[in-house]
This record gives structure tokens, C-alpha cells and sequence, in this order.
């Protein structure tokens, strides 16, 4: 079993890791702050900072596009998917938060690489502002842990 057999430290050391990081644009103010947290968390773990390839999309919905990319190119353990989706007064968040969610979720299976979803789903701007730095060191905890759980299962 891999966390019997590994130590925390085994399962989140990720020295030989590269890691690629999708960061929507809409929001952004709390995209960045939720990139600075995962950069900064990912190069605590030991990833090296010329390991980690980091892009802009415009929001949310182009997200799992550029995820799909960079899957494509076999050259990374795993995928980070930043973005913030704040509910309005329509709809939309709904499509956004839905079709997002769905999109990364099918770009990981269809690949068989981890993609950590930090696209948060808020009902206003203080509840994003809340969540911005932990749910960045959250996805690259995550990140580099299924990376390693999943070169241990192949």
C-alpha cells in the first residue's frame, strides 16, 4: 500500500518532478494570489522552479483546453488547474463551474494524470479572498502527491 509503505515526506517529495499549471485570468486579482501559494508550495516540496510551466487562459471554461495541451505533450507528472468563479445574478456560474469541473475531470482520466482543481467555486468575493492561498498550497500538495502515487502504481 502506498501511504503504509511511504512516509508523508516520500509522498511529497517533488524533486523529480515537472509540473505544468493552467491559471485562468478572469479573477485575477485571486488567481494570482492562488498561484504565488501553489508556486510557492510546489518549490517547498522540492520542485525545481525550471520544472513547473506555467500558462494563462482567459477563464475557467478555457482551462481544461490548455490542460488537454499540455497533457498531450507527455512531458509532465502533473496538471494544476487555477481559476475563481464567483456567482453572479445569472446562470452562468453554473455552466462555468459545471463545464470547468467536468472538463479537467475528463482530461485527467482520459490522460491518466493527476490534475490538482483549484478552479474555486464561491458565492462572493470574500469567500474567494478566504480560500486563496490555501487552496494554492493545497493543489500542489496534491499535485505532487498523486504524481508519486501513480508512478508508484505503474
Amino acid at each position: 500500500m502506498f501511504g503504509a509503505e511511504k512516509g508523508a515526506a516520500d509522498r511529497l517529495d517533488g524533486k523529480k518532478l515537472y509540473i505544468g499549471i493552467v491559471q485562468a485570468r478572469f479573477n485575477e486579482s485571486i488567481t494570482n494570489a492562488l498561484a504565488t501559494a501553489c508556486v510557492e508550495e510546489l518549490v517547498a516540496l522540492g520542485v525545481n522552479p525550471r520544472h513547473i510551466e506555467h500558462v494563462h487562459v482567459p477563464g475557467a471554461l478555457e482551462v481544461p483546453v490548455a490542460l488537454q495541451a499540455m497533457a498531450e505533450k507527455d512531458r509532465y507528472d502533473a496538471l494544476i488547474a487555477l481559476g475563481c468563479i464567483i456567482r453572479g445574478e445569472t446562470y452562468h456560474f453554473e455552466l462555468v463551474a459545471n463545464e470547468s469541473g467536468a472538463g479537467v475531470s475528463r482530461v485527467a482520466l482520459d490522460y491518466q494524470l493527476p490534475i490538482a482543481n483549484a478552479i474555486l467555486t464561491t458565492e462572493n468575493l470574500d469567500q474567494a479572498m478566504a480560500r486563496q492561498s490555501d487552496k494554492g498550497r493545497d493543489a500542489a500538495r496534491v499535485a505532487v502527491e498523486m504524481a508519486n502515487l501513480l508512478d508508484h502504481l505503474s
